[in-house]
Order: C-alpha cells, then sequence, then structure tokens
C-alpha cells in the first residue's frame, strides 16, 4: 500500500486530540457542547488537534476548532487519507473542504492514492498520534466505530459524546 511518511509535522502525542464520528449526524449536536469540550480539553494543556476531513462530525469540529483558534494558540492537523478525499463529496462539501485545507495549521497526507485501506490508515495515524479521543459514536459499525475499539485497545482515553 503507497504511503507517504515523509511529511516534517512534530506532534507531541500527550498533548494532542483526534476527533472521530460518523458523517451523519442523526441528533442534536451542539456546537456549544463541542466549545465546551475542546475548551476544557485546552485547559488541561492540549494544544493540537487532529481531524479527519470527512463530512459530518469531522466537519463540524474542524469549523469550532477554527473559531477557538482565534483566542488560543492551538493547532489544527488536517490529516487527509488520500490526496482525492473529496471526490465523491457534493460541490459545497468539497468548497468547504478546501477552505479547511487551505486554514489548516498543517496538512498530512497518508497515502498517494485512493486504496480500500486508506481511511483506516489515516484513523490508526490519528489514534497512534493522540492521548485523547473525542468519539462522536452511535453505532456498533462503521469507521468510527472500529477506530474507538482500536484506541481502546491501546490505552488512548475515549470521550464519547
Amino acid at each position: 500500500m503507497p504511503t507517504i511518511r515523509d511529511f516534517d509535522v512534530v506532534i507531541n502525542k500527550k498533548y494532542t486530540m483526534a476527533v472521530t464520528g460518523h458523517r451523519e449526524i442523526k441528533d442534536n449536536l451542539s456546537k456549544d457542547l463541542l466549545k465546551i469540550i475542546f475548551k476544557n480539553a485546552i485547559i488541561d494543556g492540549f494544544d493540537t488537534f487532529l481531524v479527519g476531513m470527512a463530512i459530518g462530525f469531522d466537519t463540524l469540529c474542524f469549523n469550532v476548532l477554527e473559531e477557538i483558534r482565534k483566542e488560543n494558540n492551538i493547532r489544527i492537523i488536517a490529516c487527509v487519507p488520500c490526496p482525492d478525499q473529496d471526490k465523491k463529496f457534493s460541490l459545497s462539501q468539497q468548497k468547504e473542504y478546501k477552505r479547511m485545507l487551505s486554514v489548516a495549521d498543517e496538512k498530512i497526507v497518508l497515502s498517494k492514492k485512493y486504496t480500500p485501506y486508506c481511511m483506516l490508515e489515516r484513523n490508526k495515524f490519528m489514534v497512534d498520534n493522540c492521548s485523547l479521543l473525542l468519539a462522536y459514536l452511535r453505532e456498533n459499525k462503521g469507521g468510527t466505530y472500529h477506530t474507538v475499539n482500536y484506541a481502546e485497545k491501546n490505552g488512548v482515553f475515549v470521550k464519547k459524546i
């Protein structure tokens, strides 16, 4: 599997939080709740946030973190599974994706091209480089479910909302 590992981004796992969640937000998830969670993490010393750049929960978290970054010294790192991640996004989703990439503090692309495993590799990378995982988990299947299980098996604290 072609992988890009020559990125020059320093991540201190102890102070890094990653986010994972479903593409579809099925309940009324409050931006205010996310702000509180992220601000509390910042108070606890977290200064780096890994976002997988998918639609849904990732996009919501990125936007909240972007607001918080205006008043806090934090880094938002876009963890991109493959260069054409947004290929199947709608036009408006593609526009927002490109905007988010342009304002992320760092961008890590984990695979040179799409593979059946690149999303999994992105998720594993984020878990392997954080000490706290924020998870919007509503189904016991799919990428978010497997990411949460991987984190728990590897001693990463998971905060489920």
